[in-house]
């Protein structure tokens, strides 16, 4: 018995420790499981492909288009006041008690206790009657009952069911140009948010360049990094062996492994640029974050990418002809548009001028007097049941007109002129002043483009040689003429020349790219400092304050409208 119980002892224990063994080993079988399965394939990606994919799914396109749409709503409403209004209008009452149906009753209900005589209405008379008979047929008609009172309920009073069915027309005559303000004020609006629409698309198709050559800059870095890593593993391969044969002393093969140690984590942090660099080009382009991408558009051929933004900015018939476009090295570079009153913020400022110049005159239009012609028809029905008789109705029809003039607002009408006015002043001063930020911001860009192709040229040269100096002090530190610091300067020298190499052609690819879209591009804060950026926070702020007043103004008018409708001298008192 005790050795059964041992031995049943031992199994379970086996069971609880290989239960236990599995439960360990289940994540990393599932890891390994995961790591079986193929990585997604690298997606091979040009900048014309990323521009036209980015611009497909933004968000800012989607809600300037948005903005398009709402400024062309707001033109239809203002010019609808233009033309005459007809409104049809069908309403129902069910009268539960009407004053009227004491005339339909008689004179109440009779108490007495009289006997009365029996009711010998309408006797019969003979074919030829005599004196007397029609002296006993008048003696029987006087038993009849009175006829009850008027039955008004056939013209209206007092009925128990009323169907009203009409139609209302109105015309505006003269509004003071009230309506003339409207419209140019949502016609500005229209065009300020078709240019808004283009200033985001510029923006993001430069946005999108610097993201993609930031990206490919991160790569050719890590790729530097990389190359000097294996550089310094080769010199501390050759100052060991030279240590092992007696050659080179102990400070040297502690400084060459001193100079790989300390390359290494430089070469990680690049690498962690590099992923997030990656990481904000997917966000920008709605791409999976795990997606691998190649970057083929080259950084060292800023012509190509002047090419590739302004074929995606001009407009043409499909992708293959931007392509030829893109990449045509015989065609001539896209010449800029840099007349400062052509840029998208001037013109979004002149037209928010515009704008403000219509509200005044809505402003203004309070005070003179309004005319509109009005007219109205009606069918009425008064059925005994609930649904009416198609062919039984009474009529009514108006024509005439209206005329309004504020006498005594309290000062409303003078106060809203003072705001207009003074919108209308601040919208001058941002015109100028955003034609002052504009010129200088286009002198900054060209600046920066001036910069950008001097540093271009200079590093052009200066990598090649770095390159050949650092490969002859290779070959005099293997035969012993050089030392190892000349050969470590060499090589910091060839590094920091294909940096600058490679930062320059990336600054020389966005410096050409912002030119070619200068027309179009918002004012840059960086550029021309902090009042450019209150300067665009105080137009946005003022877009806004315009939508909102003009949105206002036009439902104020469809409440005034509906309030005093066409035709208002409507029969309806007959529908109790």
């Amino acid at each position: 018995m005790t050795v059964h119980r041992t031995r049943l002892q031992r199994h379970r224990t086996r069971a609880c420790a290989l239960a236990l063994l599995l439960t360990v080993a289940a994540p990393a079988l599932a890891a390994a499981q995961q790591s079986d399965e193929p990585p997604p394939a690298r997606r091979a990606l040009t900048l014309d492909e990323a521009i036209n994919l980015a611009a497909r799914q933004s968000e800012q396109l989607q809600i300037a288009r948005a903005g398009i749409r709402r400024a062309g709503g707001q033109v239809r409403q203002a010019r609808s006041g233009y033309l005459p209004q007809l409104n049809s209008n069908l309403q129902y009452a069910r009268a539960l008690r009407s004053q009227f149906s004491a005339l339909a009753g008689g004179g109440g209900t009779d108490t007495s206790t009289t006997p009365k005589p029996q009711s010998l209405c309408t006797p019969p008379l003979p074919a030829n009657p005599t004196q007397a008979d029609r002296a006993a047929a008048l003696a029987a008609a006087t038993t009849c009952a009175s006829p009850v009172g008027i039955d008004f309920s056939r013209v209206g009073f007092g009925a128990r069911n009323s169907w009203t069915l009409g139609l209302s027309f109105s015309q505006n005559v003269f509004t003071g140009g009230r309506l003339s303000g409207l419209n140019a004020t949502a016609t500005a609006n229209e065009r300020s948010a078709q240019v808004e629409l283009t200033a985001e698309r510029a923006q993001l198709a430069l946005d999108v360049t610097q993201a993609y050559f930031d990206a490919v800059l991160a790569d050719r870095l890590v790729q530097i990094d990389d190359t000097s890593v294996a550089q310094t593993d080769e010199l501390l391969r050759q100052t060991t062996v030279a240590r092992q044969v007696g050659n080179t002393s102990e400070f040297e093969l502690l400084r060459a492994t001193v100079t790989r140690d300390n390359q290494r984590p430089v070469v990680i942090q690049r690498r962690g640029d590099r992923d997030v660099a990656y990481f904000r080009l997917k966000q920008l382009l709605h791409l999976p974050l795990d997606q691998p991408l190649s970057l083929v558009t080259p950084i060292e051929q800023p012509e190509t990418v002047a090419r590739i933004i302004a074929a995606n900015a001009s407009t043409v018939p499909n992708a293959a002809q931007v392509t030829r476009a893109a990449y045509d090295t015989t065609a001539p570079l896209p010449t800029p548009d840099t007349v400062t009153n052509d840029r998208a913020p001037v013109r979004q400022s002149a037209e928010a001028l515009r704008a403000q110049e219509g509200q005044l005159r809505v402003a203004r239009a309070d005070r003179l007097p309004s005319l509109a012609i009005t007219s109205g028809y009606q069918r009425l029905f008064f059925p005994s049941q609930f649904f009416p008789t198609l062919n039984q109705f009474s009529e009514n029809w108006n024509v005439g007109g209206s005329i309004s003039l504020p006498l005594f607002t309290g000062g409303r009408i003078s106060g809203s002129i003072d705001v207009a006015q003074a919108n209308l002043d601040q919208a001058r001063a941002q015109l100028e002043q955003t034609r002052q930020l504009a010129a200088l911001d286009t002198r900054v860009a060209f600046n920066q483009l001036q910069q950008a192709e001097a540093s271009f040229a200079a590093s052009r040269g200066t990598a090649a040689q770095a390159q050949r100096a650092y490969s002859i002090d290779q070959i005099r530190y293997r035969e012993g003429i050089s030392t190892q610091t000349d050969l470590l300067q060499s090589r910091l020298l060839m590094e920091q020349a294909a940096v600058n190499q490679a930062t320059s052609s990336r600054d020389l690819a966005v410096a050409r790219a912002r030119i070619v879209l200068l027309r179009d591009l918002p004012i840059s804060v960086q550029g021309v400092g902090a009042a450019a950026n209150r300067a665009v926070q105080t137009q946005q702020q003022q877009q806004q304050q315009q939508q909102q007043q003009t949105q206002q103004q036009q439902q104020t008018q469809s409440a005034a409208a509906a309030a005093n409708p066409a035709g208002g001298a409507q029969s309806g008192s007959f529908q109790q």
